[in-house]
C-alpha cells in the first residue's frame, strides 16, 4: 500500500528533525496518539523509521528501504519525473537506464518512442519494455540482485562499457546538497559508474525525497551530470552546485497533467536568491 499524505509529512518530519514524538505529531495532525502510533508502526514495519522510546527516528543510513516500498514512496511525483525525463529523449537514439524505481517510470513513459536503442542493468525495465514497438533492448549479464531485479558486479560493468550511447538516465538513492550523487551497493555504484562513463549526456532523475536520505557511497559529482529532472525546487547549495557545473534543473508541477516543466536552472537560482535575501 502507498504511504497516506500524513504518513509521507511524518516521514520527511524524522528526517528534517532526526527524530519525531507521538505527542508532538497528534497536536500537528490534530488526531489521537493510539492513531499516530499506528502510523509509525506501519513505517517502522516498511523499514523507514526505527521506533525509540515515545517516538521514532529514521532507519538506519547504511540500508535502503525494501525494494517494493521505494516504489510506493512519491509514486505520483516519480510517475511525472518519468515522463517529462521521457520528453528530453527523442526517438531514434540509444538510451542507458540503470536500476531503480524512478528510472522505470522513465522506461515506462518510453513505451511509445520508436528506433530506441535501449540498455540496461535493470531486468524491470527490460519487462516494462519487452513488447513495444521499434525498440531493440538490450541486457547486461551478471550476477541479478532478486530483491530488486539488478543486474551488478564485474561482468555487468564489463558489458556496459563495450557500449556508447546518446543518452544515459540514472537514479541515486541519496543527493548532498553539495552535489554528490549517493548509493548504498558498491557493486551497483560500480555499474552506474559505468554508465555514466558510456554515454554522451547523462540525465539525473531523483524526487525531492532524496534530498532527506543518506547513503555511504558516492556514485559521482554534478560535474557528471547534464540535466536534473525532479520534483521541486532542490536545496539552494545544490541549486548554486548545478549552477556552478552548468547542469540544467528541470522542475516539474505535480499538480498539472501531463508532467509540465515549470523552472529551469536560471529562474530558480533567481528566485531562490531572491527569497533569501528578502529575509536577511
Amino acid at each position: 500500500m502507498e504511504l497516506t499524505g500524513r504518513q509521507q509529512d511524518i516521514l520527511t518530519a524524522a528526517r528534517t528533525e532526526g527524530r519525531v514524538g507521538v505527542d508532538m505529531l497528534a497536536q500537528t495532525f490534530a488526531v489521537t496518539p493510539q492513531t499516530i502510533r499506528r502510523d509509525l508502526n506501519d513505517l517502522c514495519q516498511r523499514g523507514l523509521l526505527s521506533r525509540v522510546h515515545g517516538g521514532a527516528m529514521p532507519a538506519n543510513s547504511v540500508s535502503n528501504v525494501a525494494y517494493e516500498e521505494r516504489r510506493n514512496l512519491a509514486s505520483e511525483e516519480k510517475r511525472l519525473i518519468g515522463a517529462a525525463t521521457a520528453a528530453l529523449i527523442p526517438e531514434n537514439c540509444s538510451v542507458m537506464l540503470n536500476i531503480g524505481t524512478t528510472t522505470e517510470q522513465v522506461a515506462r513513459a518510453l513505451t511509445d518512442h520508436g528506433g530506441l536503442v535501449v540498455i540496461t542493468n535493470n531486468l524491470n525495465v527490460i519487462n516494462i519494455l519487452n513488447r513495444t514497438p521499434n525498440k531493440e533492448l538490450i541486457l547486461a549479464g551478471g550476477v541479478v540482485r532478486q530483491a530488486d531485479g539488478g543486474i551488478v558486479g564485474e561482468a555487468a560493468v564489463d558489458f556496459i562499457r563495450q557500449y556508447k550511447a546518446d543518452i544515459a538516465v540514472i537514479g541515486a538513492s541519496a543527493i548532498d546538497s553539495d552535489g554528490a550523487i549517493l548509493d548504498y551497493d558498491q557493486r551497483e555504484v560500480s555499474v552506474a559508474r559505468a554508465i555514466l562513463e558510456s554515454a554522451r549526456k547523462v540525465i539525473l532523475v531523483a524526487d525531492h525525497l532524496k534530498f532527506e536520505r543518506t547513503a555511504p557511497m558516492r556514485i559521482c559529482g554534478l560535474d557528471r551530470v547534464d540535466i536534473f529532472v525532479t520534483d521541486r525546487l532542490p536545496p539552494l547549495e545544490f541549486v548554486r552546485a548545478c549552477k556552478a557545473h552548468g547542469v540544467m534543473i528541470e522542475i516539474l508541477d505535480p499538480e498539472s497533467a501531463p508532467a509540465r516543466i515549470i523552472e529551469q536552472t536560471d529562474h530558480s537560482v533567481k528566485r531562490t536568491l531572491e527569497q533569501e535575501s528578502a529575509h536577511v
